[in-house]
């Protein structure tokens, strides 16, 4: 495409896909709502910071089968994303707050919990596919927007929580709700892009001479769907359990102390916040070094990260200490956008939904482990625990380079998809 089509498309696309990325951020403040209530959860109904853990994956436990169930049934490609997004904001708003007003201790709010997360699969997975209905030419830019806001979401309910220190948490955890709203009106007032083909074209697509459809187990017979997927699951491995454990490292460390003013929830806001710039400044790079160097490069930087902070946080100052989970925070997202980028651009776009759906569902598979494994250990040995995020890393740089020499190896038809 020529430079000035580039730029016309750009200019075109800018205000839907701002749209959808503030949406996003609105819808996925649910996420961690509850991490921002963990003091008083633990105080009120006397439980431990392991249970905690159990209410963040029982939303990821809901995540993984709702996009299981919209990829292997074909549900996200099969109605309009808008559609979608907007049922499953209102969903997760009524279900989140089900939890601030109706639960009375763990059981219940697990059930209401997994249910926020069975409405955030029609929210986070769906919200990429409407990115790349409306903006196929700079699918990695902006990619890196909307997962900047899913990271500003994440950090909200702490920063709400730090704003609202007074407010009883059931009125953080409905502020949260609010927003979810919010974001499912922009969503329905902004619709589809014109860029993938809509519910009827996929119909009349269906009958095709052969009479078959490919199905989202096809995309994984393509390498570069194949790479960009072991890539993401190593960095899945690392980023949720880290964004849960988060206030942990700071309470935990010289920084409480030391910066007390500021709030366990002020820094845990700004460590996981932080991370939406990484996202921006990844977009940026990818439009000039590509996807797979930014991924690669934040995804490395992240394990060192994790390294050196399970090696000498106990020997490290205060200010050292501070500058290496903002760094963490910022590089452990920045790769998850340009992941997604890769898997989208590999595969045919009649299965860009399902593609997106299943690569999300086996992803957030692994951080429920991750996530009950890290805050299980931080139990026994405290921020020791911390060696559990370093083998994420490792292995999705692995994998991809494998993956990669076997596309390079053995070339297929099936990688020249659109």
């Amino acid at each position: 495409m020529a430079s000035g089509n580039v730029e016309e498309s750009t200019r075109s696309d800018t205000w839907p896909v701002a749209t959808i990325a503030i949406a996003q951020l609105f819808g996925t403040s649910l996420w961690f709502s509850a991490n921002s209530a963990a003091d008083d959860l633990m105080r009120t109904w006397h439980v431990s910071a392991a249970d905690i853990g159990w209410l963040t994956s029982a939303v990821q436990v809901g995540f993984i089968l709702g996009t299981l169930t919209m990829a292997l049934g074909g549900l996200a490609d099969r109605y309009r994303a808008s559609r979608i997004f907007v049922c499953c904001a209102l969903a997760g708003a009524l279900f989140n707050a089900g939890f601030a007003l109706l639960s009375e201790g763990l059981a219940s709010a697990l059930v209401l919990r997994f249910l926020v997360g069975l409405s955030l699969a029609g929210i986070y997975p769906v919200g990429m596919k409407l990115i790349v209905s409306w903006a196929p030419e700079r699918t990695g830019q902006a990619l890196a927007q909307l997962v900047a806001m899913l990271t500003l979401g994440t950090a909200l309910p702490h920063g709400l929580r730090e704003v609202g220190a007074e407010l009883p948490w059931q009125t953080i955890i409905l502020a949260s709700s609010g927003l979810a709203l919010l974001g499912a009106v922009m969503i329905r007032w902004l619709g589809d892009g014109p860029h993938l083909p809509d519910a009827r074209q996929r119909k009349a697509s269906s009958g095709t001479e052969t009479g078959q459809r490919p199905t989202v187990l096809d995309a994984f017979r393509i390498h570069r769907f194949r790479a960009a997927a072991l890539g993401y699951f190593g960095h899945m491995w690392e980023l949720y359990a880290f964004w849960t454990v988060v206030p942990l490292l700071v309470s935990q460390t010289v920084l409480a102390s030391r910066y007390g003013a500021v709030g366990v929830s002020g820094m845990a806001f700004t460590i996981i916040g932080v991370g939406a710039l990484g996202c921006i400044v990844g977009g940026w790079l990818s439009q000039r070094i590509g996807s797979a160097r930014v991924a690669l490069g934040a995804l490395a930087s992240s394990g060192v990260c994790a390294l050196v902070f399970a090696l000498f946080w106990q020997a490290l100052p205060a200010v050292a200490l501070g500058l290496l989970l903002l760094v963490w925070g910022a590089t452990v997202i920045a790769d998850s956008p340009q992941f997604s980028a890769l898997s989208a651009q590999a595969c045919p776009r009649e299965l860009v939904g399902a593609a997106l759906a299943i690569q999300n569902s086996i992803g957030f598979a692994i951080t429920v482990v991750s996530i009950a494994a890290t805050t299980t250990l931080f139990e026994r040995v405290g921020l020791h625990a911390a060696w559990l995020l370093v083998p994420g890393p490792i292995v999705g740089l692995l994998g991809f380079a494998w993956a990669t020499r076997r596309a390079v190896e053995e070339p297929l038809a099936t990688q020249d998809a659109p």
